[in-house]
């Protein structure tokens, strides 16, 4: 079952940049949740306890606002340029027994022979849009590589997904793959540089008859 941590906020009224900025200098962060057809509501919460969870990975939780509690799931952080602090969050308030669609990371586990013989791993997903009830949530979705030889090839549909998860993504979508050394040398040359090219052959002008006099 997916982790569900209580988060404090409090309700705020003034809205805009500086009033933001403001409240970032006291170490609160600006938030809004929306959803179910409720009016959207701005708040403010602890930064200090929002980049905890959001490091962490958590995705639902139970937002504490005025005495009201109700679960939500973390939508959107907006981080600052350096990617150090948190600078606004987006919640969407869920039920328990709702299903949901949300994108979760895949994370590979054990080691291909095919990196044993000299293949290289190419991913091109590294997430994927699944659906399932909020509770369901999984932290990541395994990738289990460790019968992948050169030339193999794991898609969407070879995926195992956890109990009550439906993966939302083209079945034949391709995961992950090993090509061998060669070839993956062979795509990053240059199509100019793909095959060589006959020297040009400088020919020597004839020489110009003189007229007579």
């Amino acid at each position: 079952m997916v982790q569900v941590v209580k988060v404090k906020a409090q309700s705020r009224k003034e809205q805009g940049s500086k009033a933001s900025k403001k409240l970032r200098k006291t170490g609160l962060v600006p938030c809004v949740v929306y959803g179910h057809k409720e009016s959207a509501i701005s708040l403010s919460a602890s930064h200090a306890e929002l980049i905890k969870i959001v490091k962490h990975g958590v995705r639902l939780v139970d937002l504490e606002t005025d005495g009201k509690v109700e679960k939500a799931l973390i939508r959107d952080v907006q981080w600052d340029f350096l990617g150090n602090d948190v600078i606004h969050v987006d919640f969407s308030r869920v039920s328990a027994d709702e299903k949901i669609h949300i994108t979760v990371s895949l994370e590979l586990k054990g080691t291909a022979p095919g990196l044993l013989s000299g293949g290289v791993l190419d991913m091109p997903m590294h997430s994927i849009h699944i659906e399932c009830l909020v509770l369901n949530i999984p932290d990541v979705i395994r990738v289990n590589v460790s019968e992948l030889q050169v030339g193999g090839v794991i898609h969407v549909k070879e995926l195992v997904a956890p109990e009550g998860v439906k993966f939302l993504a083209d079945e034949d979508a391709v995961v992950v793959h090993i090509v061998s050394a060669k070839a993956e040398v062979a795509s990053t040359v240059p199509p100019e540089l793909g095959a060589a090219t006959e020297p040009e052959v400088i020919k020597k002008p004839k020489p110009v008859a003189e007229e007579e006099e």
